[in-house]
Parts: structure tokens; sequence; C-alpha cells
């Protein structure tokens, strides 16, 4: 076998070959022993006709179609992988100029690959870091959090419900006096404020009395997940078997040295504010390098291929499908509820699914212009950091996985340097996050007045 390989773009190539006529040949006889049983000849039982009997009969071209069938996997298999061909789609057959008994089969096929990046300016670029300012309110909703791990139950006999109590009860659901499936249970445990249950029902339930029956009126939310029960009116029957409070600590140095490492409760505060202030610096420097790399992808150049974006749309709309399997909705039910069909969403994540390709594609070409191969210890520290996020050793974490995904961490140690190298070269100003909110309303200012002026011509 011959070939020969023409580049025809920057995203695709043709391969022409040339197969010698010995091995076509062979190719076909297979074809007849394997299409045989298929063919009627008058006279003979299926499988049994003689081959040149079938070729006079149906012509010699007969068995063309699968002797190439036959030889092409392994053909366009060696080309591939002889020539490191980046392949990302299905090849495509341009053209047989030669096919028949007796002679070399010559044929080219097209086929798109992983496209050339021209890169644009990467270096140098400039960004504002805008950072979040720690407010009061936030460090005190932080504090809360440990305050709700702090917090105890205690049980009330001597006061009704109150809002804030957690109450155990059972309760029997009714519509028009018929009973509906899910509306009964017993020794169910509810926060009355918390907003769990439909409208009405908890509010109903401040003032009762331990071991208390009473009936409440409630209605169904008119978009609820039961259709049968939307918008309906119902009554439960409720007991309270149960009443438990909060009892909330003192935010004191006993405190602190129950939550924290920290002796004083002064301590534990400033300790709070460095932790949230450590965050909004986090949080700015992944808001920084997003904002420097997509500046360098838009400086870029590439002609993607179609086949590139739908599979990644595919990798979304699966993602989106897992998420939404998570919170316990299915992917049809969510199209039902948003009127949409799965093409729609798959146009609408189509975009995204293109600038991840190109960012992937681009950043890959820094690597190469760059030539950053990571070091040892860059690769160990991307094992280090995943098998946490794993809640695993390193150890456990690396045998769990195979080649292919242990490449994959190698490459993004790889791509984490180049990030790196995009930040570092940046001239970078900070400012309060207050500024860049200033300036977007500024900017949606000047846009809708754009648009109102349209709209006037």
């Amino acid at each position: 076998m011959a070939y020969t390989v023409e580049k025809v773009s920057g995203n695709q190539v043709k391969i022409a070959f040339e197969i010698a006529a010995e091995a076509f040949d062979a190719a076909v006889q297979k074809a007849y022993l394997k299409v045989r049983g298929r063919v009627n000849v008058p006279g003979f039982r299926k499988g049994k006709a003689p081959r040149k009997m079938i070729e006079s009969m149906y012509g010699e071209a007969i068995f063309y179609d699968d002797a190439f069938d036959i030889l092409f996997p392994d053909a366009y298999e060696a080309a591939v992988k002889e020539n490191d061909i980046q392949v990302v789609d299905r090849p495509e057959v341009d053209s047989v100029d030669q096919i028949g008994v007796g002679q070399d089969l010559k044929f080219t096929v097209k086929v798109f690959v992983k496209p050339e990046v021209e890169l644009g300016e990467y270096k140098g670029l400039k960004a504002v870091k805008y950072v979040h300012q720690v407010t009061e309110e936030e460090i005190d909703a932080r504090i809360q959090q440990d305050v709700e791990k702090a917090t105890t139950m205690t049980d009330v006999e001597d006061r009704a419900v109150e809002n804030g109590d957690i109450v155990n009860l059972d309760y029997a659901g009714s519509v028009d006096g018929v009973a509906f499936e899910g509306g009964t249970a017993q020794g169910q445990t509810l926060e009355i404020g918390s907003g769990h249950f439909i409208p009405g029902f908890e509010e109903q339930m401040i003032g009762m009395n331990l071991n208390e029956e009473k009936d409440l009126s409630v209605k169904f939310p008119e978009q609820y997940h039961a259709e049968n029960l939307a918008g309906k009116d119902a009554i439960f029957h409720v007991k309270v078997n149960g009443i438990q409070a909060k009892v909330k600590p003192e935010l004191d140095d006993d405190f602190a040295a129950d939550v924290s490492d920290k002796n004083t409760f002064a301590e534990y505060k400033e300790a709070i504010v460095a932790e949230l202030n450590e965050k909004a610096q986090k949080n700015a420097g992944i808001q920084l390098e997003n904002n420097l790399v997509q500046q360098a992808v838009d400086a870029a150049d590439c002609d993607i291929p179609e086949a590139m974006i739908e599979s990644e749309t595919d990798i979304m709309i699966r993602e989106m499908q897992m998420r939404m399997m998570y919170q316990g909705l299915r992917f049809e039910d969510y199209l039902k509820f948003t009127g949409q069909t799965e093409e729609q969403v798959r146009e609408m994540y189509k975009g995204e699914a293109k600038n991840r390709v190109k960012m992937q594609l681009v950043l890959e070409a820094m690597i190469k212009a760059e030539e950053i191969v990571p070091t040892e210890e860059e690769v160990e520290k991307a094992f280090a950091e995943e098998a946490e996020r794993a809640g695993r050793t390193v150890e456990e974490f690396k045998a769990s996985l195979n080649d292919r995904q242990k490449e994959y961490l190698k490459d993004n140690a790889a791509i984490r340097k180049v990030v790196d190298l995009i930040v570092a070269s940046a001239e970078v100003e900070e400012k309060d996050e207050s500024e860049q909110i200033s300036a977007d309303e500024a900017l949606n200012a000047v846009n809708q007045a754009a648009e109102a002026i349209a709209d006037e011509e």
C-alpha cells in the first residue's frame, strides 16, 4: 500500500491511497465468501453459487463495496498513525479513481483534523484585578455558620410553637375530602419559618401547643410539581408531637475556643476576616486569569471544525444532565417545563462550546510555542490537588487512574504553567470591585441610550 498526505486547509487533510491489485483481488474474494449467502441464484442453494455465476448475473462490481470496506479501515488507520494525524471527525471518501479486479485500488479521503492555531498577543496583556471588599454583614454571616454548628436543641413543654422552633408532627392532607398521594406522614420534622412546606402551612402552626391537633387550610401553588394538586385548596389535619427550641451560644471566648483554634473571640473574628479576604483575593485572581486567557484566545485565529464544536456541545449537555440528575430532575422534564427542544438547548450552548474548544487549542499552541514541559514536582502537585479534592491519599488516587487520566493531569500541569506565564507578564491594575460595578452600570446606561435612539430613528 502507498499513500500521500496533502493539507487541504488549516483543519482538513486529503489522503490519496493506492492499494495493490493483489490485495484488492483478495478482498473481493473475501467479500464473495461474506455475502454469497445473501444472493439468490436460480439452481443453487443460498451460499453455494460460484463467484463467477454471481458476477455474471449481477455484474463484477457486486463485491466491490464490500471489498473496499474490508481494505479501508486498516489502510486508513495506518496512514493516520504513521503521520500522527490528529483527526477530529469521521473520514469522508472524496473520490474513487480506480477500482476493479486486476487493478490497483486508487481512492482519496478527506478528514477534518485538529486545526492549526495562529497565535496573537498573549504576553504583556492589560487587565484590572477587581477585588471584593469584605463587609461586616459577610463577616457576621460567616460567624453565624459556626453558630449554627454549635447550636444545640432543647425540648419545650411550657409554651406554644414559635417561629424558628423545630416541630415533630403528624399530618394528613386532603382535597375536597379525599386524601392524596404523598399527603400523609407521621413523625415528620419541620423547622417553622424554613418555607419547606406549602405557603401558609408553617405560619398556621405558630401558637399550637404540645399534643394539640388542628386543621390547616392551604392552597397549593399554581406552579406545583404535582399537576393534579396545582392551584387546589387543601386541608391538612396536623398534630404536634414535640417542640424543640434552638439554644445558640454566646459570642464569647468560650465560643471561639469551641469552634476554632483561637483562644479569644477577637482572635477568632480576626481569623474569619483573614479567611474571607483570602477568599476574595482568590476569586479576584481567578477572574483575572479568565480575563487574560480570554484576551489571548480572542487574539488568536483558527478554523475550528464543526465536529469539534458538536463534540464539546455533547459534553456540555451531558454535564447539564448530570447536574439535573443530582437535583432529582430529569432532562426531559426540564425541556417540558421550559418549553424547549433538545436542539434549542444545543444551539444555546454552541457559542460557549466553540469558545471552550478554541481556548483548549490556543493553550496547547502556547505550550508548544513556549516549549513548556512541567517538572516532576509540578505534575506531582497536580496529582496531590486532585487527590485532595477527591478526599483520598495521593497513592490511592494515582492507583485509581488509567494512563489516559494520568496524561490528562500532566496536560493540566502544563496548562497551569502557561496560564501563570500569561498572568506574570500582564500589566495588572488592582481596583475595588465597586468600581467594576460602576463601570458596568455606566456601560449598560450607554447601551440603553443607544438602543433608545435607534428605536426613535
